[in-house]
């Protein structure tokens, strides 16, 4: 199922394949995000050309529409929505501390007023389980409980007990087979919290781990130091996830640590917004620096947008209000992460990940990079 291939002789950093019944991930792995069965604003013909192997989707969005009852009469998730790579599927669970209008955790469950229509429900972990074998992913998430931050050690207790027992639950009525289900580590900032909960889902056995809870308001310094800890807990042989990492340096810093797979909305909600990644930091192609730019948006960047059009007429689209301006970008943002993602693995193949690690880091950074 998951392949530890090398590991980089100067850092944490690791090279690995993990194997679903949609095809082969590379890891480190970034995973586009599709939350309602879709990469906004691409088609996903696009996104598989831009090197994507898996995307990611939402079980507590297109539960609530299109439903999942459509979705298992189409075939499943992939025949829906016309992508034949492997698909990860979110639990919800970040999305009920999030977005419902009201939300109640309880020990069986969790009660919620949906975002879309204020319809009430109630989900168990083990209707969580039974939706996403529905849609037939090729990896699931248990569902978890998340916290704010700040929040006081007994409430990320709690939360971390709910999550422990929650997955146990899933784990019993998970039918081992094609479908892995992945572990979900809580414990907010609490070292002591993250460790036991580590330790007890190793114990459990999933067939990959996530870290969860992480990216809800600490900073940078804490998201590693959580990551590190966690990291080293997990066994080798298991897949590591750090669940809503987006950053390009973030990524970077925490593939140093030893994760080997991440998800976020950034590439595809900033490209929507008018901002491109490059390796040399950030550009907001509004600005009027760029109105007379003959240059691409990143000189190193091989994708169609880079190859084709300059940052002057990036800038006439999206202050023309024409649509091709957020899809392009869009797709260079997926495709700029996608190729992180390539350089990485190349890098830790060759162990020279911690050169390239200094290096990308001084040219983002250097240019004002966030």
């Amino acid at each position: 199922m998951f392949t530890l291939i090398h590991k980089d002789k100067n850092s944490k950093a690791r090279l690995g394949k993990l194997i679903t019944p949609h095809g082969e991930i590379d890891t480190p792995a970034f995973m586009t995000v599709g939350t309602h069965a879709t990469v906004k604003g691409l088609m996903l013909k696009d996104v598989a050309d831009a090197g994507a192997q898996v995307v990611l989707a939402n079980a507590y969005h297109v539960y609530l529409r299109p439903g999942v009852d459509i979705i298992k009469r189409a075939g499943g998730l992939h025949k829906f929505m016309g992508w034949d790579k492997a698909i990860l599927t979110d639990s919800g669970g970040y999305q009920v501390f999030s977005l419902a209008l009201f939300r109640q955790m309880h020990d069986r469950g969790v009660e919620f007023q949906s975002h879309v229509d204020g319809q009430k429900h109630f989900l168990t972990p083990e209707d969580v389980i039974r939706i996403q074998n529905d849609l037939g992913s090729d990896i699931m998430m248990p569902l978890d409980e998340c916290v704010h931050y700040p929040c006081a050690w007994d409430q990320a207790k709690t939360a971390m007990d709910r999550t422990v027992s929650w997955a146990r639950r899933s784990l019993a009525i998970h039918e081992k087979g094609s479908q892995l289900l992945f572990g979900i580590i809580q414990g907010a900032t609490y070292e002591n919290l993250r460790e036991d909960c580590a330790k007890k889902l190793v114990d459990m056995d999933f067939d990959g781990y996530s870290i969860g809870g992480v990216s809800v308001g600490e900073s940078s310094n804490l998201i590693y130091n959580i990551i590190e800890l966690v990291a080293n807990i997990i066994p080798q042989d298991k897949p590591r996830y750090a669940m809503g990492i987006g950053y390009p340096f973030d990524i970077v810093e925490a593939v140093g640590r030893g994760v080997d797979m991440f998800d976020c909305v950034i590439p595809t909600r900033y490209g929507r917004n008018g901002t491109a990644f490059t390796r040399s930091g950030k550009i907001i192609i509004r600005n009027s620096p760029y109105a007379e730019d003959l240059r691409p948006l990143d000189e190193q960047c091989s994708c169609y947008v880079c190859k084709n059009f300059s940052r002057a007429y990036l800038r006439h689209l999206f202050n023309a209000k024409e649509m091709l301006g957020l899809v392009l970008l869009s797709l260079h943002n997926v495709y700029f992460f996608l190729d992180l993602m390539r350089e990485i693995r190349q890098a830790i193949a060759q162990d020279k990940f911690s050169d390239f690690k200094d290096k990308f880091l001084h040219n983002y950074h250097t240019a004002g990079g966030a």
